[in-house]
């Protein structure tokens, strides 16, 4: 949640930089990971945002 505690619509952008991934985010967040914690990560997310549907009734 961003600091108003307003989920953030806005996507963060993954790319690929000399053999890491690099996540740039809202609001000048950034985070690099190794390929591995990018899979997890990712699939992490996609876990997440399932849940969060399903618990809004989107699903």
């Amino acid at each position: 949640m961003n600091h108003a505690g307003q989920a953030e619509n806005s996507a963060g952008q993954a790319v690929a930089v000399d053999g890491v991934v690099v996540l740039d985010g809202p609001d000048g967040v950034a985070v690099t990971l190794s390929p591995d914690a990018a899979e997890q990560t990712g699939r992490n997310l996609i876990s997440a945002a399932e849940e969060a549907r399903r618990q809004s009734g989107d699903a």
